[in-house]
């Protein structure tokens, strides 16, 4: 018995002694299960709720469904998991090994091929555990909206369709309507829901780095109007990595004064070239962040065309920089407007993420320095700006 009873003690012993010995992980392993999908498909980990086109930190190819993403976590982050430049699913991403099952179901449109996945499940992430239930209470806002839209089919399809035709007599005749006061008011209830819910489950967090992530997480833009959010942060969360992404959301320091930011512009000939090789010999450059899809960007152009053919001799040139994704739309649309000026895609973003465009037409007027001489600015504003300008510079 005595035998025993030490053989046990040893052995609890040497139990304890590997547990106390082993050390945190200093890496991660996301073996991800994905049926459905493919031999040969690409699967992507890019960091998600950053405001950026950012690039994968981590991917694999999938063979017999299986791919195994790896790579190392200072912290717990928010990631997307991508196929094809589409997000599969969030997950949160800390050292150690996470498993990610799934069942796909194919889709293709207008030749993009899309998976999507109805149950997704990820084991072995703490973080993870907890972001679904920090972002719980927004999980019925989808079958909210669903309803009120389904509930309201009617209307709204006679509203779309007078639209769509320009019929302002029909229109003005619909908005008077009892189905349209029910479609408003229950429209009102639903964004009423969702920034109730968005900001208790944001400020329930604001003394740690969850409360500004789920804030970027949560919304697709930010305004004025959420900078006493951020007020309300504790200096931690606000030194926080998050932290930090949205007090430059909140409060954008601007360029006006200082050097536009570096970046590479590729052209249709693949050949890389820069902002200041495109300025050369120029007194001023407006950078003119559009794309095919955005009505205003287009409705400006016939201005530029007037500004460019007036002051082009004088040393003026424009850059324009589609924002498009698909490289036959932004091309489409150079035939139908004919611009006599450099164009470029930002097809990796690397522009639109240097100049910190949130929204377009966004554009900045640079001397040939490649000192911002102004931003946001268009139509008569501009206009005047480059009147004075170049009466200076004729002085």
């Amino acid at each position: 018995m005595k035998i025993i009873k030490k053989t046990t003690l040893l052995s609890i012993a040497c139990v304890i002694a590997a547990a106390c010995s082993q050390k945190p992980a200093t890496s991660y392993t996301i073996a991800c299960n994905l049926q459905g999908i493919p031999d040969g498909t690409v699967v992507e980990l890019v960091p998600a709720a950053t405001y950026k086109e950012e690039k994968p930190v981590a991917e694999g190819v999938v063979t017999g469904g299986k791919v195994i993403l790896t790579g190392v976590a200072g912290e717990p982050r928010l990631f997307s998991i991508q196929i094809a430049e589409k997000r599969v699913a969030k997950i949160m991403v800390e050292n150690g090994k996470i498993i990610l099952t799934g069942e796909a179901t194919k889709s293709e449109q207008d030749g993009d091929i899309t998976y999507t996945f109805d149950d997704i499940v990820i084991k072995g992430s703490k973080s993870h555990d907890l972001y679904l239930q920090k972002t719980a209470p927004r999980n019925g806002l989808d079958s909210m909206y669903r309803a009120y839209h389904e509930n309201n089919k009617a209307i709204s399809e006679a509203i779309s369709a007078a639209r769509a035709n320009k019929n302002k007599a029909l229109l003005d005749s619909l908005y008077t309507t009892a189905a349209y006061k029910k479609l408003a008011a229950e429209e009102k209830d639903f964004f009423d829901t969702v920034e109730r819910i968005t900001k208790g489950a944001i400020m329930d967090n604001k003394d740690s780095w969850w409360g500004p992530m789920l804030m970027l997480d949560f919304m697709s833009y930010f305004t004025e109007e959420q900078q006493p959010w951020y007020d309300a942060f504790s200096q931690e969360a606000k030194d926080s990595y998050y932290g930090q992404i949205v007090k430059e959301e909140l409060f954008p320091e601007g360029f006006t004064g200082k050097p536009l930011p570096a970046f590479t512009l590729v052209g249709k000939d693949n050949k890389e070239t820069t902002v200041a090789s495109l300025s050369a010999g120029k007194k001023y450059i407006l950078i003119d962040f559009w794309a095919s899809w955005c009505g205003p960007c287009r409705r400006e152009i016939p201005n530029l065309k007037n500004l460019y053919k007036k002051y082009a001799p004088k040393g003026f040139e424009i850059i324009s920089i589609s924002t498009d994704k698909k490289a036959a739309d932004w091309e489409k649309a150079l035939k139908e407007e004919k611009l006599a000026w450099p164009n470029y895609l930002d097809t990796k973003g690397e522009a639109n993420d240097a100049c910190r465009v949130k929204t377009i037409p966004a554009m900045f007027l640079i001397d040939d320095k490649g000192i911002v001489v102004a931003e946001k600015i268009r139509g008569e504003e501009l206009a005047q700006e480059l009147s004075g300008l170049f009466n200076t510079v004729s002085e």
